[in-house]
């Protein structure tokens, strides 16, 4: 939670294990270009698929309000606030897909189309109202020494006032992971022409691989309860869980722990997914691991066991991610009604 919403105011393709592991390439994730560098060249675009399509025009439009802010910037602040859910209340009070707190939304909220009373619950006004938020406090604390994103992202947790006093990103550790948080979060919103490999994607893959012939088992993942079985995301948790990286329990979250390479900068690792709406981040329904030449390791459904299957297979390919530590811890965890449960307490000034 943070300080906006109470400062003043989510069995085979053919394929031998020994083929497939031919294709498995190790490499060293570096970043292929902060979020911040991308910024100051003024071309920072939406992934596509990052956003669900209802909102990606209003998000690529308002991102642009100020130098301090970007399409991929705004998203990420709102899927952390909301999961993209313009119905959701937290436990305080905060409302809608932006979680204004209504003190904050009676000074900030606007209608854009000036037609109407500006409306917390819709998302055409509170996405707009959001980025006019932003850019305030980027002007607030244009003064304040150091990156003047990282400042207004601050200000966003902590207020302006602190931002001023501690002449930038002030100590308080909530503030300080919200703008880290916020920051590496957005690269999974960014269009990029080249994504590094992944160190931890060979070790994702002989674990998934360890588990081929596994029956599938819905909620599967792989307790000794369940004798050791796994749904999708269940098996795509525990492969990556096995290097180090802790990844959503849900595919749709799943999807957000890096960056999206395109069909043709698939590699080994890669997660892929599917959904029932090719527009719609929101309807994943399905997740593999890619391990090279269009296969994938599939835990598919009831009735089935873990397996080579083409990607094709599903018949409603979506995107990748590349799995990322950094993407990963970034990502915050979605409670039923769009509550954060991993957001830190408000502040009340």
């Amino acid at each position: 939670m943070t300080a906006r919403r109470a400062w003043a105011l989510i069995s085979g393709g053919g394929v031998t294990a020994l083929g497939v592991a031919l294709f498995v390439v190790i490499g060293t994730y570096t970043a292929s270009g902060s979020m911040l560098q991308a910024q100051a060249q003024g071309a920072v675009q939406l992934a596509p698929g990052t956003v669900p399509s209802s909102y990606a025009a209003l998000i690529q439009k308002w991102g642009t309000l100020c130098p301090e802010l970007t399409p991929p910037l705004l998203a990420a602040q709102m899927y952390q606030e909301s999961g993209f859910n313009p119905k959701a209340v937290s436990p305080v009070g905060a409302q809608g897909i932006a979680q204004f707190m209504p003190a904050t939304w009676a000074i900030y909220g606007i209608d854009p189309t000036h037609t109407h009373t500006p409306d917390v619950w819709n998302p055409a006004d509170a996405i707009p109202s959001a980025a006019t938020y932003d850019c305030a406090l980027a002007k607030d604390t244009a003064n304040v020494p150091g990156n003047h994103t990282s400042n207004m992202l601050a200000a966003y947790n902590a207020g302006p006032y602190a931002v001023i006093s501690a002449q930038g990103v002030p100590s308080f550790s909530e503030t300080q992971n919200y703008v880290t948080s916020i920051t590496k979060l957005a690269e999974s919103f960014t269009g990029a022409t080249t994504i590094s490999f992944s160190s931890q994607a060979a070790g994702a893959i002989y674990y998934a691989q360890s588990k081929l012939g596994t029956p599938y088992l819905w909620g599967g993942e792989g307790l000794a309860s369940q004798n050791y079985r796994f749904d999708c995301s269940g098996l795509t948790q525990a492969a990556y869980a096995s290097v180090g990286i802790t990844l959503p329990r849900v595919a749709a979250d799943q999807w957000y722990a890096g960056p999206h390479p395109t069909r043709s900068q698939l590699q080994p690792g890669d997660l892929v997914f599917f959904s029932h709406d090719p527009h719609d981040p929101t309807q994943i329904h399905h997740v593999g691991i890619y391990v090279g030449g269009g296969m994938m390791i599939n835990a598919p459904h009831t009735g089935a066991v873990i397996r080579y299957d083409s990607v094709d297979s599903e018949g409603d390919y979506f995107g990748a991610t590349r799995v990322t530590a950094g993407g990963a811890a970034a990502l915050p965890t979605l409670q039923p009604g769009g509550t954060i449960a991993n957001g830190g307490a408000p502040v009340t000034s």
